[in-house]
């Protein structure tokens, strides 16, 4: 995170006192710096307060992902439809094939026929079982095809005769996404839906639900990778980069939920300032904190009950340097 140097603001409170009469005063207690501010200076300043509220929370982690073209999809299981109806004419063939020879050998063994009648239908059982015998390897090269690149489960649905879930991506109700994680990350086993967002904004997230592994992953992340699905909008299309957020597991943490403006950096420390009297204000460092949909959650710094200073942050903390500058007369 860059590191704010807020030095340009420092003039912004000599409008408030002379050299001989500061508007406030930055002490030191415990070894943290405690700023006081009158009521007017803090009205003055445009300094606002909320008071944190208990919440729970789904702690989450980010990751990235595209909306797959499912053409090779579909071309894979409208060639499985073809060889499974190929499959069922073959094997009406061998069948008709399979009756002729019992009713030849019959014949024969009555020596009601010849032996060439005889040979001659073994010769079309044979082939006509071989190309039964190739339609069942054609439908099995296909399946497996799909279950190298595409996983199990779509797999399966790939074989399925009628298969309403395909129907779904070819109608346009649903989008087919391929989410990597980051190379340190897993999904947990009882995760089945997360947040994307194709611009990443994650208050604009919508769901997307679990399909399964995705047998080959993104070279350029080494990363777990996993299918989802969700429904279908005028924000994804095919190829897009998407957005994903996802719970680092199931549970939920007790903690608190900051906007985004309370959150500040200086010297690539992330804190807060928490008004703790009428006019009294410290720092406070925020080392764990996630991205959450109406701010930062935070469940170990923060506590309910704690007002966090929303607007006017950085002028406390320009005040906070402007009292470690020594004064010239000391």
């Amino acid at each position: 995170m860059p590191c704010i140097f807020l030095f340009s603001l420092l003039p912004a409170f000599a409008t408030f006192a002379n050299d001989d009469e500061q508007p406030s005063k930055v002490q030191v207690r415990a070894a943290q710096p405690v700023i006081h501010l009158d009521d007017k200076t803090q009205s003055i300043s445009g300094i606002q307060t909320a008071t944190l509220q208990s919440v729970n929370y789904h702690t989450e982690f980010t990751a990235n992902g595209k909306a797959i073209n499912i053409q090779p999809l579909l071309a894979l299981h409208n060639q499985y439809i073809l060889a499974l109806a190929e499959r069922r004419s073959a094997a009406a063939k061998f069948n008709h094939a399979e009756q002729n020879i019992k009713r030849q050998q019959n014949l024969y063994r009555h020596g009601v026929t010849s032996k060439h009648n005889l040979q001659s239908q073994q010769a079309q059982w044979q082939t006509d079982k071989s190309q039964l015998d190739a339609v069942r390897f054609q439908g099995q090269a296909i399946y497996n095809e799909v279950l190298l690149n595409w996983g199990k489960k779509l797999a399966d649905w790939v074989v399925s005769a009628d298969s309403d879930k395909l129907n779904d991506f070819l109608s346009g109700r649903q989008a087919l996404l391929q989410i990597t994680l980051p190379a340190d990350k897993h999904l947990a086993d009882d995760i089945q839906t997360i947040y994307i967002e194709p611009s990443g904004v994650r208050n604009s997230a919508q769901k997307a639900s679990l399909i399964s592994p995705a047998p080959q992953t993104d070279n350029s992340i080494q990363g777990e990778s996993y299918f989802f699905r969700t429904a279908a909008d005028a924000r994804i299309r095919t190829g897009m980069r998407i957005a994903a957020w996802i719970p680092e597991q199931n549970e939920e943490r007790p903690g608190v939920v900051i906007p985004k403006s309370a959150l500040l950096w200086y010297l690539d420390q992330a804190f807060v300032y928490i008004k703790t009297g009428r006019e009294k204000f410290s720092r406070r460092s925020i080392d764990h904190f996630s991205a959450a949909t109406d701010g930062y959650f935070v469940s170990e710094e923060l506590k309910p009950g704690d007002q966090v200073v929303i607007t006017g942050g950085q002028m406390l903390l320009s005040e906070e340097i402007r009292g470690q500058i020594p004064n010239e007369d000391d």
